[in-house]
């Protein structure tokens, strides 16, 4: 049995198959709607369901039931129960399309244990005409033009771009491709990709939670609100599991200069006995911290499994759906299993 899926921006229809989800149909159909693991876990393909019901074989995780019971669904997974019609999440600002470029290494450097930070720079014909929102991502392909998927830790200037690539031993590009890497060698890329990215029209302060290298697209939503006349305050909380983890921990300490109302918190989930600073997981320590999430903007990056706690317990701290936005780093774990 068929059923009919109409999405109201852009206005389109088509139709679903039993056993299809709404993303297949849509594929199948030509219609695009955002995307990026397929997993149910990053939740870059959630939609509004505006009439009509949908269901899941299983219930992903890169949602909740608030979210569901919301009307919001996972467009990779969720199944057409009826007729139904699709909104968008939200309405995004403007960026380029996604288009391949060749770029040069500029540099590659350690930063702490397990972390390295590339440098790359654009054709200046691609620089010049590029438009990305903080908080997306790139694909940098492999020799066998199999991609893998990183988040710029740079806000949008110029031809340069930064990212923090977390050392999966023996992967094939964060171990492999990267320690063989000299500036001056050519990355065929893609960009820009993905839907998490700041959304200035909140007009409220800014709760920023990262996991691991989940604090390079933060980065660049902070970077692009540096130095603002009449920027919102922001609170940054980072999690990892030892002090020697905190790669950018210096440098964290000297946004504050640039902000009219900043904090950071790092918090450790295997500290040592000379640790001063807060231990546990990041999310208890935001919940410990705010009580009331009911005015923030909030947005995760990094892990799946902090990042479904998150959702969950900040929803129940009176966080709101529409201004919660989540970047789950399911490619990592992607990339490990194809070493």
């Amino acid at each position: 049995m068929a059923y009919r899926v109409h999405l109201m921006e852009p206005a389109a229809s088509f139709e679903v198959d039993e056993g299809e989800t709404l993303l297949e149909g849509a594929d199948r159909a030509g219609q695009h709607l955002p995307h990026d693991c397929r997993f149910g876990t990053c939740g870059t393909c959630r939609v509004r369901v505006a009439s009509g019901s949908v269901g899941y074989q299983e219930f992903p995780p890169g949602i909740s039931e608030e979210e569901a019971a919301a009307g919001f669904a996972l467009a990779c997974q969720a199944h057409a129960l009826s007729d139904v019609t699709l909104l968008p999440e939200r309405r995004l600002a403007p960026c380029s399309a996604p288009a391949r470029h060749m770029a040069t290494v500029s540099a590659v450097r350690a930063l702490g244990d397990g972390v390295s930070h590339l440098t790359i720079t654009l054709p200046e014909a691609a620089a010049a005409d590029l438009v990305y929102r903080p908080g997306q991502y790139v694909n940098l392909f492999l020799e066998d033009g199999s991609p893998r998927s990183f988040s710029m830790a740079s806000r949008p200037e110029g031809g340069q771009l930064d990212f923090h690539l977390r050392r999966i031993p023996e992967g094939r590009f964060t171990h492999h491709r990267v320690n063989a890497l000299q500036a001056g060698d050519l990355l065929e890329i893609e960009l820009p990709l993905g839907n998490f990215c700041h959304h200035p029209e909140d007009y409220r302060p800014l709760l920023l939670v990262a996991t691991g290298t989940g604090l390079a697209p933060i980065k660049a939503i902070l970077e692009s609100l540096m130095d603002s006349e009449d920027g919102p305050p922001v609170a940054l909380y980072w999690g990892v599991r030892t002090e020697a983890d905190l790669y950018l921990h210096e440098e964290i300490q000297t946004w504050a200069e640039r902000f009219d109302d900043f904090s950071y918190v790092p918090v450790l989930s295997r500290a040592d006995e000379d640790w001063q600073g807060r231990r546990g997981h990041v999310q208890q320590a935001v919940a410990e911290d705010f009580p009331d999430l009911s005015e923030h903007a909030i947005y995760l990056c990094g892990s799946p499994a902090m990042i479904e706690e998150a959702r969950r317990d900040f929803l129940a701290l009176g966080a709101s759906i529409d201004h919660l936005y989540a970047d789950s780093f399911t490619f990592q774990a992607q990339a490990a299993e194809t070493v």
